[in-house]
């Protein structure tokens, strides 16, 4: 296997772009990456291309890549279209690392581009559901008792909301304004809508049974999240403020990227005064909806010597692709992250120890607490503490997030992983201005999609290393 290099990375700022198509956000990156990377589009010889909701959106179903990039000039090369729910981007990224370790390409490229909003609220949390097993939705449904809350957590809650929430308890919290007749109807309409598009696709018996488990404006995955949230701080003490000042690191550090989705401070106290999505998760520690997309060229050494690029190339220590496993109830084990993260760094010949800072897929907080646990940054149980003593902070012993992470940089699906590795480059490179981590000589990606069960469906590893000087 050859070693391999990013020449080029660039990704949009992600947000809310309702006027502009995928094939305008993905033709943007193209072109920063290009220019990026100082090569012609005609000398990319082999494409992967990301992206996740695009069928269910707008109905491009296949050839996503092709229609998307011919626009700008991009054919007759070999295009691929990855989709891998929230890990597409970054196995886009790890196919077309592959493709030129095995000596195939000498120079190939992975763009990840995504549109999540819609003017159908409905709609958006509906296509979620494809992030799981979907012809098992109903014994997935039915099977949501076992991240159904206990006495003993609605009990808790109360106690959260008395200590964090007291407006809640004593009715000082504003009424709710009533909507407009215009708006419910349409809301109504929407409902509708994606209720037929389901019921034809899966049944109308289903989507009846099936009701409960995408209500409301959270995706299914926000009980999931919440439940091992609380089985971690009952397992280990971890704590919902811990969450928090996690959450509120991580909108600090979004101040400091003009790509960032969301540029402002969460004061802890104010992160645990927003509404509770699942508990012990509240709104502002969790990733909102948004469109984006980015990217990277890659290419062996003899092509960054002969391009004398030496100074910006940005090596590829490991690059690790894995999909999760079953986990009977009550099985002790590795996670997937753990896993993975074990395999990256036997490749790459590092520890945890080795790494100056991290990209996590932080879909919630609690999703960093716990990746900060699996890539062995502090024993399993004190994710919290490590944030609490400020070592996950930008000046700790290992950042993370530094790009304002899925919770503030935002979550276009297909673009995040690549986004996450933009940000590798930018650091290492030296490039990231306020938000520089000194000395930055090894950095580390995870970012993992969908859920079957309560691992991760996909996910990949990256280890990345600083051009030299």
């Amino acid at each position: 296997m050859r070693d391999v290099y990013i020449i080029g990375a660039h990704t949009i700022r992600f947000g809310k772009y309702l006027e502009k198509s995928t094939k305008d956000l993905a033709m943007e990156t193209v072109k920063g990456c290009l220019k990026d990377a100082t090569i012609d589009k005609k000398d990319i010889q082999a494409l992967w291309f990301s992206n996740s909701g695009w069928g269910y959106s707008k109905g491009q179903d296949c050839i996503r890549g092709q229609v998307a990039l011919r626009p700008m000039g991009i054919d007759t090369i070999p295009i691929t279209n990855v989709e891998n729910a929230c890990a597409s981007g970054s196995t886009a990224f790890h196919h077309a690392w592959l493709s030129v370790a095995a000596g195939l390409y000498d120079i190939s490229m992975a763009v990840g581009a995504e549109k999540l909003y819609n003017e159908n609220k409905t709609a958006i949390f509906a296509g979620f559901l494809s992030g799981i097993d979907i012809e098992n939705c109903v014994e997935i449904a039915e099977g949501l008792s076992d991240f159904s809350l206990t006495s003993e957590d609605k009990k808790n809650i109360d106690i959260f909301k008395i200590k964090y929430q007291p407006q809640e308890q004593n009715g000082s919290k504003k009424p709710k304004k009533k909507k407009p007749m215009k708006q419910t109807l349409k809301e109504l309409r929407d409902s509708i809508t994606v209720a037929i598009n389901l019921g034809e696709k899966l049944g109308y018996g289903t989507v009846r049974k099936m009701r409960k488990f995408s209500a409301g404006d959270h995706s299914p995955f926000m009980d999931i999240y919440g439940y091992s949230a609380r089985q971690h701080m009952k397992k280990y003490g971890s704590t919902i403020e811990q969450l928090a000042m996690i959450a509120s690191k991580t909108h600090f550090h979004s101040t400091l990227n003009p790509n960032a989705q969301y540029r402002f401070e969460v004061p802890v106290e104010k992160v645990l005064a927003d509404r509770i999505v699942s508990f012990p998760i509240t709104r502002a520690m969790c990733a909102p909806i948004g469109d984006g997309a980015a990217s990277a060229i890659l290419c062996s050494e003899d092509v960054v010597k002969r391009l004398g690029l030496s100074g910006q190339a940005v090596k590829i220590r490991a690059s690790i692709l894995g999909s999760g496993k079953a986990h009977p109830k009550g099985e002790e084990g590795p996670e997937i992250g753990e896993r993975l993260a074990n395999q990256a760094y036997t490749v790459a010949g590092v520890g945890p120890q080795d790494i100056s800072f991290a990209e996590v897929h932080d879909a919630t907080s609690f999703g960093e607490l716990v990746q900060a646990e699996n890539l062995g940054f502090c024993p399993k149980g004190e994710g919290g503490i490590l944030a609490e003593k400020g070592e996950t902070k930008l000046g700790g012993k290992i950042p993370i997030n530094t790009s304002g992470g899925l919770t503030s940089r935002g979550h276009p699906i297909g673009a995040s992983g690549l986004a996450q590795i933009h940000e590798m480059v930018t650091q290492l490179r030296g490039q990231a201005g306020p938000r520089q981590v000194e000395g930055a000589k090894l950095g580390m990606a995870e970012n993992g999609g969908g859920a079957l069960g309560t691992e991760e469906a996909a996910m990949c590893m990256h280890i990345f290393e600083a051009p030299s000087k």
